[in-house]
């Protein structure tokens, strides 16, 4: 059995989690998250803790037992606090412009890139930091890897679209190659 799903989910007071057809819903201060969770598992909820425990002993509501504990602990943290990744242009006018919910990217290519923000999703920018913040952890991690995606960072001079904590392994370039064998 998960170690993880074994662990309930501490709710705090200003979050609402209510379960029932095969659909949670948690609500919070900052909003509203729904998912259907599969047949296999059961969700359990007491005065300020939900349990997670699996229908039977098939493989597969024992796979999904600390999935679904996972992925409601992440749903009562973004209806309360928030999930935000962030990312950072790295290269010569590389540069980010718009609003909360349009970013325009100029990166290098002929033309300026523009992205909408799906719905729950707020772009924050800082001349190369952009942080996407919403309440969706998986919509937050998605909208993050689409921008990367645009131009992600290549290894010999480390510019593009990197995650704020990413580390780019460089290359050593011809040059230096050519230099490592005469020597």
């Amino acid at each position: 059995m998960s170690r993880i799903g074994k662990l309930p989910v501490t709710i705090p007071e200003t979050v609402e989690v209510s379960a029932s057809n095969g659909v949670i819903i948690v609500k919070g201060p900052k909003g509203e998250l729904k998912r259907e969770f599969p047949r296999d598992i059961k969700i359990e909820l007491k005065e300020n803790e939900v349990l997670v425990a699996p229908k039977g002993e098939s493989k597969t509501a024992r796979a999904m037992h600390g999935t679904w504990r996972a992925l409601i602990a992440n749903m009562v943290k973004g209806v309360l606090e928030g999930w935000s990744k962030q990312l950072e242009l790295v290269g010569t006018g590389y540069r980010a412009e718009g609003s909360e919910n349009n970013l325009v990217l100029a990166i290098g290519y002929s033309h300026p890139v523009e992205m909408k923000a799906p719905e729950g999703i707020k772009f924050n920018i800082q001349k190369t930091l952009i942080t996407i913040e919403g309440i969706d952890k998986e919509l937050v991690g998605q909208v993050a890897a689409k921008i990367r995606d645009i131009r992600p960072p290549e290894p010999y001079k480390g510019k593009g679209i990197k995650y704020i904590d990413e580390v780019v392994r460089r290359k050593p370039g011809k040059a230096a190659k050519a230099q490592g064998a005469a020597a």
